[in-house]
């Protein structure tokens, strides 16, 4: 008997979404034991937004639903025993305990230990008393004693902890939370909270929390037979979060669309109080493949009056943002360059900028230029013998653009000019400067409605994603040998 993910929500009539999701946890390791006993019948634990959409309208809670939708409210679907079934993205959740009790509803989705196709008995699936005794327990122990709203508040915030020792790995241990409670040795309501030594002081102003994912990619692409071009994204998490109070609790999921590439290599801030043991073991070392762990990825921490870095991650997309071909060719006192640059289709068309630069080392100052492109403009920089070609906020429908030309160059002049031991020869490369807003290549978003925090106060919520490039590399496909990340670094 086993729960494969527990919520709390919140009943909010004449709100845009009627409800808000106050607490979720999921418990990856029963979810691995569904896929493997419900086989080619398994539906996976969707995130909170679409489960929650999905059990209100079940529910019938949602402020715009009057009208008799046949498939939820014909006699056949009289519902009696607080199961449910709900669809979502085309396939159906099921079973899905749920109740409604003081405006605020009670769900979770315990395990069935076979297939759900033809689907099974209720008396057969052991989980579902569980998870019935499992969410009477927590309704218990919000509402016993519980006063006003700053009460129910710090009773949420002690649920994340308490279901260690209750429920740990989704297993119900002690359905009565008070004990679990007394064991912990919570401070009590009514007595103050102490400030911790790494605290200084506390906030007083308004509530907000600032989420910046920020993403950079590196690439090395060559363009030559035998040799495979490398690609890497590393992404970072940063916070503020200005709430009031000594110790406010907050918990900050990172989503993923459909398609999304999977985060691995996450390392964590010493704030983060737990993690699913799926978010540390997804390693970049280890084979990818469908059943690599996908999120939602929650990080419930107690933040820093600073900004700070919440998270750190790596992650192999399958392709560079941008496929490049260089060839550079001495022709007597001259060079001769093609550039082709291709942005990949499914990487958002609106940079903020983007430029390719092409030095020239080891040579005299830019004398004659004569090139032609078919988008952008190209600028000199003759002392530095440098090209930049400045492709703009956005590629041409087409996604292709080209630059080819001739460039001659004076004589040398070793004070001025700059120099490279690499660059020497045909060993040449030209180097992607970008950003793109709002846009991350993974895929990786936080969903500024699953964020939850526990503090007074209702905080207002911004969350903003970028992509930047960093090293990001289209060598001379003429050159004589590949130039590694290793080389850059002599």
């Amino acid at each position: 008997m086993a729960q494969r993910a527990v919520w709390l929500i919140s009943h909010e009539p004449g709100t845009p979404l009627c409800g808000t999701v106050r607490f979720s946890r999921r418990y990856p390791t029963v979810e691995k034991r569904a896929r493997v006993f419900n086989g080619a019948s398994y539906v996976p634990v969707p995130e909170d937004g679409p489960f929650l959409k999905a059990l209100l309208f079940e529910l019938r809670l949602l402020d715009d639903d009057k009208d008799f939708i046949e498939s939820r409210d014909s006699c056949s679907r009289i519902n009696k025993t607080s199961i449910y079934g709900l669809l979502i993205g085309g396939e159906e959740l099921w079973p899905v305990v749920a109740f409604l009790k003081n405006d605020m509803i009670y769900a979770c989705v315990p395990l069935v230990e076979q297939t759900l196709s033809p689907r099974p008995p209720l008396i057969s699936v052991s989980g579902v008393s569980q998870g019935f005794e499992f969410l009477f327990g927590i309704q218990d122990f919000l509402y016993s004693g519980q006063k006003n709203d700053s009460e129910l508040n710090t009773k949420l915030s002690q649920l994340p902890d308490l279901l260690l020792q209750a429920c740990p790995f989704g297993t119900l241990l002690d359905a009565n939370l008070q004990n679990s409670l007394d064991n912990t040795n919570f401070a009590s309501v009514t007595q103050p909270q102490k400030q911790p030594a790494w605290k200084t002081g506390t906030y007083k102003g308004k509530p907000q929390v600032s989420i910046s994912i920020t993403e950079k990619v590196k690439s090395m692409q060559y363009d030559k037979q035998g040799i495979a071009d490398t690609w890497q994204v590393v992404g970072t998490v940063t916070c503020k979060c200005d709430l009031e109070g000594i110790m406010p609790n907050v918990t900050i999921s990172l989503s993923l669309p459909t398609n999304g590439s999977p985060l691995q290599d996450i390392l964590v801030h010493p704030c983060v109080t737990s993690l699913d043991s799926a978010i540390l073991t997804s390693s970049s070392i280890d084979a990818m493949d469908d059943s690599a762990f996908s999120g939602p990825y929650k990080f419930p921490f107690t933040p820093p009056l600073e900004s700070f870095n919440l998270c750190f991650y790596t992650s192999q997309v399958p392709v560079p943002p941008i496929l490049g071909f260089y060839q550079m060719k001495e022709e007597e006192v001259q060079l001769r360059i093609t550039i082709n640059l291709k942005l990949h289709e499914s990487v958002k068309n609106n940079f903020e900028f983007c430029e390719a630069h092409i030095p020239f080392y080891n040579r005299g100052p830019i004398t004659h230029l004569e090139y032609k492109t078919s988008f952008g403009q190209l600028e000199v920089f003759r002392e530095k013998s440098l090209l930049i070609w400045i492709i703009g906020q956005k590629f041409p429908k087409s996604m292709e653009i080209s630059l080819s030309g001739t460039v001659t160059f004076g004589a040398k002049s070793h004070e001025k000019q700059p120099f490279d031991p690499i660059c020497t020869g045909e060993t040449a490369y030209l180097k992607l400067h970008f950003r793109i807003l709002d846009y991350t290549l993974t895929g990786c978003y936080a969903d500024q409605h699953s964020v939850q925090v526990f503090a007074s106060g209702k905080p207002k919520i911004s969350a903003h994603r970028k992509l930047i490039s960093s090293d990001y590399y289209i060598w001379n496909s003429k050159a004589p040998a590949p130039v590694t990340y290793g080389s850059l670094l002599l």
